[in-house]
């Protein structure tokens, strides 16, 4: 079984963090631990998980030293990337384009967000913009 590259949209972090149930939770749970899948980060991307957790860190129930957890477990078992190519403009949002990016870069084959349609157009690249369920039944985790 080959192990998926995939880029996790910061809208997934945030409800995965916010609740202890639905696919975005158990798709936070999986990571670095199952060979399924890799998710793959940049500095860009991580720098925006950070702020926007800490932006919402109240409503999510979390303090700094929560978010720094977080961030300090998925940095270590995320896959690094440095970004040579930018393709912005691409998306209709600026800051999807870093996500795009980061896909792009680490020959992902999964974004896993709640903005799939933000994403249309990512096939041209051979990536799929899925939901956190659509990808949990994908890797065999959900029927």
């Amino acid at each position: 079984m080959r192990v998926r590259q995939v880029v996790l949209d910061t809208n997934v972090v945030v409800a995965g963090l916010r609740s202890r149930h639905g696919a975005s939770h158990r798709v936070l749970q999986l990571i670095g631990e199952t060979s399924r899948f890799q998710i793959n980060l940049s500095v860009p991307l991580v720098l925006e998980y950070e702020e926007v957790l800490t932006r919402q860190s109240r409503a999510l129930g979390l303090t700094r030293a929560d978010i720094r957890a977080f961030l300090d477990y998925v940095c270590a078992v995320g896959c690094r990337r440095e970004i040579f190519l930018l393709w912005r403009p691409c998306l209709s949002d600026p800051d999807d384009d870093l996500v795009l990016e980061l896909a792009v870069e680490s020959d992902s084959e999964f974004v896993i967000t709640f903005n799939v349609r933000d994403f249309r157009g990512l096939d041209r690249f051979g990536i799929a913009p899925v939901t956190p369920r659509d990808f949990l039944k994908i890797i065999g985790d959900v029927k």
